[in-house]
């Protein structure tokens, strides 16, 4: 095997990426955690219900990319806290919609409002033509640009 001595893990873009995301949502992590002792899947699950409104499990893994059996933990653990609710779509029995409670909309509001926030702080040290630019290159990344 031939060794490449120009190559270098830290430019490497999934790498770069990935240690971007861990350390731009990390302090944002521990305020869904302490607040409401949610989890990463369990904030995007009531993320998308919040944002979206009733959707089922697919629905939410499909928008989400996130693998269903990650899914129907956090609709468990969401469900025990009793911030959704579930119930069988008449149309196809093995599906369920998944709807916010009360409980369920306050927290989503106290969290969006706190993550709104969190991005501000990570978007102060950027000019707005940088931010642009990031975000765009971003979407196109994920392949939300379309």
């Amino acid at each position: 095997m031939e060794n490449d001595g120009d190559f270098d893990l830290t430019d490497f873009l999934p790498y770069l990426l990935n240690q971007a995301a861990e350390e731009a949502s990390l302090a944002f992590q521990q305020v869904y955690r302490e607040r409401y002792g949610m989890l990463r899947t369990e904030w995007r699950v009531l993320f998308h219900l919040g944002r979206y409104g009733p959707m089922t499990a697919a629905e939410i893994g499909a928008r989400a990319r996130i693998h269903k059996t990650k899914i129907s933990r956090a609709v468990a653990a969401l469900e025990s806290r009793r911030f959704l609710t579930r119930a069988r779509l008449e149309a196809d029995r093995r599906q369920e919609e998944l709807r916010l409670t009360v409980a369920g909309q306050r927290a989503f509001e106290d969290l969006r409002g706190l993550a709104s926030a969190h991005n501000d702080r990570l978007r102060a040290g950027f000019s707005e033509r940088d931010w642009q630019g990031l975000t765009r290159s971003l979407r196109h990344l994920a392949r939300m640009d379309r």
